[in-house]
């Protein structure tokens, strides 16, 4: 399978905005309409839209209005890897000394202090991700201290899900013994792919070995999901090896896997920029590794879940999907049921009823404002009711590739008509086989799956395609 998948046959998939009847797109038609720029949608308003407006004394009062009884999620961002892969789009940066971990760990539990000051009360917390970067840098006794901090300040329950984003090239037994014993029943390793000649392309080595060695801990140790992170799109990265990866991985049967495509955006990350252009896939070959790999997936007995994830039909992924439950926030696609996300640390992002807000990036800046005791946010936005209304609709595209427009609209006091607009710009999807509307309920096609994130794009009204501030659709 090393030619596109698609080939040069038009694929099929059927149109119903107006009146049901066969269409046929050609693969190479499908890029040239639909490869534009699209938002990831990991929230709405995205934070393309979010102002400096949204400040510390914002946050303050919207943290000071949350319903003590209602339990939140918390993440904590850890900005730090022991090398820096080229194609990463996070904030970190890689060091060779523990000493700004250590200093970093000191301000993120004094971040916490001042969240504290801010909440009503002790707040029940029932979800914890840590991400980065790498946050198995996090030695021990840091972890140690970070867990005792937030068991300080909120309530968390015995059964709290605690997850972690793992490098496979820095993982040990110890802090695998050290993680479960703060509750660790998650984890995510990043594989990305098994080539050796697109991991030198990316500055990422490491072995199939290593990485069932990783698993192996997590498992001695009772880490109930683990979660696997493939991409496609990197340099040099052609179906064969895409689907050599799988082959492979699929042996280690994680509970998960996300399969997701690369984004370039040197001009937003500069070590974009040692990546080689020319050996970068171009949109066909991309669609290729991408359907090819998920064929392979669900031959393996995965469920596809929204637009790049999977999981075995056991997993509460597939329940949350199946009944409607399925969420999407910035860590992806998730059953987290909080109406509120409290991130802490340089560049994380937090979720209220009120609004969305982000810490300071750059980790000086984030330190210097926790020193003076201030809450370090840097900017965020107020969520309207035309917000909610249309981020609910978004959000269960995402999720469930179908939407009912006429419950939705019920639930926020709107009608049908409000969507008039939106409904006349899906009729060129429609009639490219991409969405069927039955009624007052829209779908996304096997097809649309592909461009869903351009879909959801009709009903954001800040969405501006020529700004070019996001990744390429497909």
């Amino acid at each position: 399978m090393g030619g596109p998948l698609f080939g040069d046959r038009p694929v099929t998939s059927p149109s119903v905005l107006h009146a049901p009847k066969p269409v046929t797109l050609a693969l190479n038609e499908l890029i040239a309409r639909y490869d534009g720029r699209a938002p990831r949608y990991t929230s709405y308003p995205t934070a393309v839209q979010f102002t400096p407006q949204v400040d510390a004394a914002t946050y303050r009062g919207w943290l000071a209005a949350l319903p003590p009884a209602d339990p939140v999620s918390l993440y904590l961002h850890i900005p730090f890897c022991a090398r820096l892969c080229w194609y990463c789009g996070c904030n970190t940066r890689a060091v060779n000394r523990h000493e700004p971990v250590s200093d970093y760990v000191q301000h993120l539990i004094a971040e916490a202090a001042l969240l504290q000051d801010a909440l009503p009360g002790r707040l029940p917390a029932n979800a914890i991700h840590l991400g980065g970067g790498t946050p198995n840098m996090l030695a021990p006794g840091e972890m140690d201290a970070i867990f005792g901090a937030l068991r300080r300040i909120f309530d968390i329950a015995p059964d709290a899900e605690v997850a972690a984003e793992l490098d496979p090239a820095v993982l040990t037994r110890d802090w695998v013994r050290s993680a479960t014993s703060h509750g660790l029943s998650r984890a995510s390793l990043g594989v990305q792919n098994l080539s050796p000649e697109v991991q030198a392309a990316v500055n990422r080595q490491e072995s199939f070995e290593e990485i069932a060695q990783c698993v192996a801990w997590l498992r001695e140790f009772g880490v109930g999901s683990i979660n696997l992170d493939l991409m496609y799109g990197l340099p040099h990265q052609t179906t064969v090896n895409t689907l050599a990866t799988i082959d492979k991985i699929v042996t280690l049967r994680p509970e998960r896997l996300a399969l997701f495509g690369y984004a370039h955006v040197p001009w937003m990350k500069a070590h974009q920029q040692l990546l080689d252009e020319a050996a970068l896939p171009g949109a066909a070959e991309r669609l290729d590794q991408s359907e090819a790999a998920a064929e392979r997936l669900v031959s393996e007995g995965y469920v596809r879940i929204g637009l790049d994830h999977f999981a075995l039909p056991t997993d509460n992924l597939v329940t949350a999907q199946r009944e409607g439950r399925l969420r999407r926030n910035f860590q992806g696609y998730t059953t987290d049921s909080a109406q509120t996300l409290l991130g802490l640390g340089a560049s994380s992002i937090g979720s209220l009823p009120q609004g969305l807000v982000q810490n300071i990036a750059q980790e000086l800046p984030w330190r210097n404002a926790v020193a003076a005791g201030d809450l370090p946010i840097a900017r965020g936005v107020a969520v309207t009711g035309e917000d909610r209304f249309r981020a609910e609709i978004i959000e269960r595209l995402m999720c469930d590739l179908a939407v009912d427009l006429a419950a939705v609209c019920g639930r926020h006091g709107r009608t049908m008509s409000d969507l008039t607009d939106e409904l006349a710009a899906l009729r060129a999807f429609a009639d490219d086989g991409l969405v069927v509307r039955q009624g007052e309920r829209l779908s996304v096609t096997d097809l649309g799956r592909l461009v869903v994130r351009s879909v959801c794009a009709v009903f954001d009204t800040y969405f501006a395609p020529e700004a070019g501030r996001h990744s390429r659709a497909l």
